[in-house]
C-alpha cells in the first residue's frame, strides 16, 4: 500500500481517537467555566498539570507547592475537578470498556508481538533491559515509525516522542526503517518529537513539557520513548549514600510516566541496563545479569522484557514479568529496516 493510499485511512482514525479521547480527559481550560481563575490554571500547566484527570493525580500537597496556590484554592480546584470528571468507582463493565481503548504498537516482529500479547500496548509502561547491542534502542526506532501507520499495519496513526539520554537516536535509522514500510522518511521524522536530556533534572522537565503537549495536541501522541530511563540517574546520583534520594527521585518520574501513559493512551517504551548480580555464583541463578533500578522500577513497569544474544545475528526475548502473558522466549533479528523475525 503506498503513502498516497494510506493518508485518507490514516486522516479517519485520527479523527475517531481524538473523538475517543474524550473518554480519558477533560482539558483544565474547562476548570475557567467554574469559577477558577486563568492565573491559577496557567500556574498548574506550568507544573505540568493539563487536565482535570491530572489534578486527580496530584495530591494536594504536591499541589500546594505550586507557587501561587493556597490550600484553599487548592481545596476548591479538587472540588471542582471531582464534580467535572469522577474519580471514583466505577463497574468492571465500564472500566472493560476503558480498556477497550488500549491500542498496541508491532515490534516489526510477529513473534515478539505475539509474545508480548501483540504488541507495545498504550496506558501502560513497557521496559526492555539488556547488555548493550540486544535490540533495546532498535525496538524504539522500531516503534516510532510503526506508530504512525494505520491500525491495520500494527500502528496507531499517531506521532512518537523521543527522550534520549545516551545520545543513542540515530535519524538515519527511521529513514531505513520507513524505507521497509513504504512510507516517506521525511514525514516520518517529522513525526517523531526528539530531545536530548543531559541531567535526571532535565529529564524529568522534558516529561512535564510533554504532559502538556500530550493536552494541547489531543489524541495526536501515541508513543513516548526514554533510551535509557537510567543513565542519567546513575551518572547524577553516585555511591550508596545517594542511592535513596535516587531511588526517590526515580520513583517519582515513574509514577509521572505511569500517569501520562493512563492519562493520554500512550505508549511508554523505556529501556534499562543491567548490573552483574552478586548472587549468580549460587547454584540455582542461572543469569548473573538483572536489571537497575530494583523494586520502584521493577514495580512501575507493566510489561519487562529480558534481551539478550543469540546466536549470529539472533536475540532473544523473554517475558521477565507481565500480568498479562505468560513467562516465554521468542528469538527476533536486527535488520536494516528495524526489528524483523528471525529466519533461524
Amino acid at each position: 500500500m503506498s503513502e498516497l493510499e494510506q493518508m485518507p485511512d490514516q486522516e479517519a482514525e485520527l479523527q475517531e481517537s481524538e473523538e475517543e479521547e474524550e473518554l480519558f480527559y477533560t482539558e483544565i481550560d474547562e476548570l475557567q467555566n467554574h469559577g477558577i481563575g486563568a492565573a491559577d490554571i496557567t500556574k498548574l500547566k506550568s507544573a505540568g498539570i493539563c487536565t482535570v484527570r491530572a489534578i486527580h493525580m496530584t495530591t494536594r500537597r504536591n499541589l500546594c507547592k505550586i507557587k501561587g496556590l493556597s490550600e484553599a484554592k487548592v481545596d476548591k480546584l479538587k472540588e471542582t475537578a471531582s464534580k467535572l470528571q469522577s474519580a471514583s468507582f466505577m463497574t468492571a463493565t465500564e472500566f472493560s470498556q476503558v480498556r477497550s481503548k488500549v491500542m498496541y504498537i508491532s515490534t516489526g516482529s510477529k513473534s515478539l508481538d505475539a509474545l508480548i500479547g501483540g504488541g507495545v500496548p498504550t496506558m501502560s509502561i513497557t521496559e526492555a533491559f539488556g547488555e548493550f547491542r540486544t535490540g533495546k534502542t532498535q525496538i524504539a526506532h522500531t516503534l516510532c515509525v510503526v506508530a504512525q501507520l494505520p491500525l491495520a499495519m500494527g500502528g496507531t496513526s499517531g506521532k512518537a516522542a523521543f527522550i534520549d539520554t545516551e545520545g543513542t537516536f540515530r535519524p538515519e535509522r527511521i529513514k531505513s526503517i520507513a524505507a521497509r514500510f513504504g512510507i516517506d522518511h521525511e514525514a516520518a521524522l517529522e513525526n517523531i518529537l526528539f530531545a536530548r536530556a543531559y541531567t535526571s533534572e532535565h529529564q524529568m522537565e522534558l516529561i512535564i513539557e510533554l504532559a502538556a503537549r500530550f493536552a494541547e495536541e489531543k489524541g495526536v501522541y501515541r508513543l513516548l520513548v526514554i533510551d535509557s530511563i537510567i543513565a542519567l540517574f546513575r551518572t547524577d546520583y553516585a555511591g550508596r549514600g545517594e542511592l535513596a534520594e535516587r531511588q526517590q527521585k526515580l520513583n517519582i518520574m515513574l509514577s509521572r510516566l505511569t500517569k501520562i501513559a493512563e492519562e493520554f493512551n500512550v505508549a511508554v517504551y523505556i529501556t534499562n541496563q543491567v548490573q552483574a548480580d552478586p548472587g549468580s555464583n549460587m547454584m540455582f541463578v542461572s543469569d548473573p545479569r538483572k536489571p537497575i533500578g530494583g523494586h520502584v522500577l521493577a514495580h512501575a513497569s507493566t510489561v519487562r522484557l529480558y534481551l539478550r544474544k543469540g546466536r549470529g545475528d539472533e536475540r532473544i526475548a523473554k517475558v521477565y514479568d507481565s500480568p498479562d502473558v505468560p513467562e516465554a522466549e521468542s528469538p527476533y533479528t536486527i535488520s536494516n529496516g528495524g526489528i524483523i523475525d528471525s529466519s533461524g
